[in-house]
């Protein structure tokens, strides 16, 4: 704020011109209420006087965030007291107006202006905030949603330093002035577009209007001594003094006197060539010191500033911000470009409000930013002047950028690589500071070419690393966590960022008989190659676990399949097979590291003695089997060499290590896993990719589990409904009987009717749905068939897939099963109180 002396009072403002809290400006805070009273804008002041973001702010009530009850009595402001009730302070001033709720319901049609104590409730954070709020607020009317502009200072800045309370004879009160009465208040007019929202042109201009016709925001001092309010950003700029220097070297380099004084012109012009070229080298080496896209957009921004320009905003196309493949054609003006980084040496937060980091926009077409981007050419304004100003923000809808860019020097260069345009930079000047000139203009095209090619390069590394996240990740498979009698959890670690893509898989495969088989398994080799291969030896697995084939001899057709697609196809791989029922693993190896169990009994861990075997690929080499007894909640972990193999360390090493972090006590799967990753990780970083399948070996209480042998007699089915319905009594699942009975009677008819000598097992099993398995000696899989009105087969199967949550067949050595498993209602029925049946608890 300005100090202005009135005629007639300068002994009386002698005092008031001394006094340090009133010299200067003070900051002020923004708000903008909608006629619905939530807040519209909220600015960098309001932030930093209110203690709330704007994304707290806007949106909400403007009731529940500002000072709006209690004004502020000139005794709580002094410490001295006034009469009770009087209305007026001791020196008889008029207390200030009327409470802010008042502007705020839009009860007043007139501009109100109080001082008020904050209420420390309203903040997050309230130890620091100010309790002396000064505010002022202004009815708007037009066709915008805006309805008040509500300004407001903290008091506790215009205090003296001594002790921290005005003098006696001068009370501070916020009022209004016609902004004639001061002189250059004109000028003072015009700073207020700065610390409005980002609207357009037109909405501000009107606003303004409306503010200066109400009257121009004023401290009381006294009855007589007025000081007006003027906005401001309240810190100095940075670097200053440097462009000050920097300004008189220029203006001395320019002089002709001091030229033919010191030095031929010949040799300023070649010390000007010279100090471009350092400058442009020490860029050059200040950019592109990684591949990784954010970091170099930095880079390149904070290289230019502060001493080749002021401000320095950076804006790329979506398809580079997103690193994806190179933009197709040129740009036009639907075209999206993301602010992606803003350097300057102007005030913190002046640029925030306007134009935010992180927004995406279009540029219209008739401005010197279009015009760059679609010709690739820099594009120089030697100094923008107000009309070009007004005429460059009116392009923009619901920002003002004139108090920006107007009186500052412009230049905007082009990003570009392989003649593409991948973004563009906007530089400024301040009006201080000499004008871009064609030096300038060569210079700063030729640090967007260099900046362009470091941006594309990490741009291509970004989509590379992309691509083959994507890749790897498709190769991966979707575990789930919770499955029948057993709990997984997985971790993928990609190897060195050069080679991301690797050939470690991990898999888990439900099996008939509520089995089921545990993979892991590791591609010798790196890169794509080995992704692929990968992809085909996995699926190859899950196909052959699907014929419910034993351990040992899924690995023998494993590597037939290996040598037929080619002598480099070399693999390890572990295929584990556990049974629930039985609690049982059924393990078979094929050149892979051992598995780890660990014992829930008593928490020791152990390295299982599996034959080794050799790798998928080699031929010729027979697989063996081994059974393996376990209990409920023992843990087995399996994994690839690059979690246990160090250059230089014995493997032996690596796996005690295993053993010991794998006993670790945890409180979930996840933290088990990511212990053993911690513990593990060699201080170097891993070169090698890792795979890590953990499984929790729940198993099923036989008491949720109930088996029948039938005849081959179609009176049969009647009897298997009528046992499935007994079971599911005893379990307390009534409501699921119906459904279970006619799913069971389907897939029972058909055992029956195609079954040959032996007889038909009917099992269900109780989890967290019901397994139901039909087991016969028939090696033909049943399809889904579209049955017609005169067919009489057909229907079966298809009223199982539309009860069933899931349902599949697959044969076995001695036939086939045929499976469905139901959804439960458990939240429902069974145990105590509303609690889950055993078997169904987590």
């Amino acid at each position: 704020m300005q100090r202005r002396t009135p005629p007639g009072e300068e002994s009386r403002a002698a005092l008031p011109e001394q006094r340090t809290g009133l010299s200067g400006r003070i900051p002020l805070a923004v708000v903008v209420v909608d006629g619905d009273g939530l807040v519209s804008h909220w600015s960098t002041g309001a932030r930093k006087l209110f203690g709330r973001t704007r994304e707290e702010a806007i949106g909400h009530p403007a009731v529940d965030l500002l000072p709006v009850s209690g004004a502020l009595r000139d005794e709580d402001a002094s410490g001295t007291s006034a009469a009770p009730g009087d209305g007026t302070a001791h020196d008889g001033r008029a207390h200030p107006g009327p409470d802010l709720d008042a502007s705020l319901s839009g009860a007043t049609a007139y501009p109100t202006a109080g001082r008020a104590r904050l209420n420390q409730g309203l903040a997050r954070d309230p130890g620091g905030l100010p309790a002396d709020v000064l505010w002022w607020a202004y009815p708007l009317v037009g066709p915008g949603p805006e309805r008040l502009l509500v300004l407001a200072a903290d008091a506790a800045q215009l205090q003296d330093e001594g002790d921290g309370t005005p003098g006696e004879s001068e009370r501070i009160a916020p009022g209004f002035a016609l902004h004639t009465e001061f002189p250059g208040a004109d000028g003072l007019a015009k700073r207020l577009p700065e610390i409005l929202p980002s609207m357009s042109v037109a909405e501000s201009g009107r606003i303004v209007s409306q503010v200066l016709e109400l009257g121009y925001p004023v401290l009381e001092i006294s009855r007589h001594d007025r000081v007006p309010v003027t906005p401001d950003w309240g810190v100095p700029r940075r670097d200053e003094r440097r462009a000050r220097r920097m300004r008189a070297a220029r203006e001395a380099a320019a002089d002709p006197r001091a030229a033919a004084s010191e030095e031929p012109a010949p040799d300023l012009e070649y010390a000007a060539v010279r100090e471009r070229l350092e400058f442009l080298n020490e860029v050059s080496g200040r950019i592109g010191s990684s591949l990784d896209l954010a970091r170099t957009i930095q880079e390149v921004s904070a290289a230019v500033v502060p001493r080749f320009t002021d401000v320095a905003g950076t804006y790329l196309r979506e398809q580079v911000l997103a690193g994806e493949g190179f933009p197709d054609g040129p740009p036009d003006v639907t075209t999206m470009w993301y602010r992606v980084a803003l350097e300057h040496t102007d005030e913190p937060g002046r640029w925030d409000d306007v134009v935010p980091v992180g927004e995406s926009m279009p540029f219209p077409e008739h401005t010197p930013f279009f015009q760059c981007m679609t010709s690739g050419q820099p594009v120089l304004v030697p100094r923008i002047t107000e009309p070009m100003g007004e005429a460059i923000a009116s392009q923009f809808e619901k920002r003002d950028i004139r108090p920006l860019i107007t009186g500052r020097s412009m230049l905007v260069v082009p990003l570009k690589a392989r003649n593409v345009v991948l973004g563009f930079m906007i530089l400024l000047r301040h009006g201080e500071r000499p004008q871009f000139n064609d030096m300038d203009r060569v210079t700063g095209a030729e640090l967007a070419a260099r900046a362009g090619l470091v941006l594309d390069n990490a741009r291509m590394y970004t989509y590379q690393e992309n691509v083959a996240d994507t890749l790897q990740d498709s190769m991966l498979p979707q575990i789930t966590p919770r499955m029948p009698g057993c709990d997984v959890a997985t971790r993928y670690l990609p190897g060195t960022r050069l080679g991301r893509v690797g050939g470690d898989w991990f898999d888990s495969i439900k099996l008939p008989g509520s089995r089921l088989a545990l993979v892991v398994g590791d591609v010798m080799g790196h890169g794509l190659n080995a992704a692929a291969m990968m992809g085909q030896l996995r699926t190859a697995v899950q196909t052959m676990a699907a014929l419910d084939m034993p351990p040992a001899q899924l690995l023998r057709n494993l590597d037939d399949l290996a040598q037929r697609l080619g002598e480099h196809y070399l693999a390890t791989c572990l295929y584990a097979v556990y049974d629930p029922i039985r609690s049982e693993l059924l393990i078979a190896n094929a050149g892979h590291i051992p598995p780890v169990l660990v014992r829930a009994e008593d928490g020791r861990s152990e390295l299982l003695d599996v034959p080794t075997g050799a790798p998928i690929g080699i031929g010729g080499v027979p697989f063996e089997a081994v059974r393996f007894a376990v209990a409920p909640g023992d843990r087995l972990v399996l994994c690839t060499d690059g979690l246990v193999e160090v250059r230089g360390q014995d493997i032996g090493t690596g796996l005690a290590a295993l053993c010991e972090s794998a006993a670790h006590p945890a409180a979930s799967m996840d933290d088990a896993c990511d212990t053993i990753i911690r513990a593990l990780n060699p201080p170097g970083g891993r070169k090698d990719d890792v795979a890590l399948l953990m499984a929790r070996l729940n198993g099923i209480a036989r008491e949720d589990v109930v088996t029948w042998q039938l005849a081959l007699d179609p009176r049969e089915v009647g009897r298997a409904r009528v046992l499935t319905r007994g079971a599911l009594e005893r379990w307390g699942l009534e409501e699921a009987a119906e459904a279970a009975e006619l799913m069971v009677g389907e897939v029972v008819t058909n055992a029956v009717r195609h079954a040959h000598s032996r007889h038909v097992e009917l099992r269900l099993v109780r989890t967290d749905a019901l397994l139901c398995e039909v087991t016969d000696d028939d090696h033909a899989v049943p399809v889904l068939l579209s049955a017609g009105p005169e067919d009489e087969s057909g229907r079966g199967l298809r009223i199982v897939s539309r009860l069933a949550r899931e349902w599949g067949a697959s044969r076995t050595a001695q036939g086939k099963t045929v499976w469905f498993e139901q959804s439960l209602p458990w939240r429902r029925t069974g145990g105590r109180d509303g609690e889950a049946p055993r078997g169904l608890r987590t």
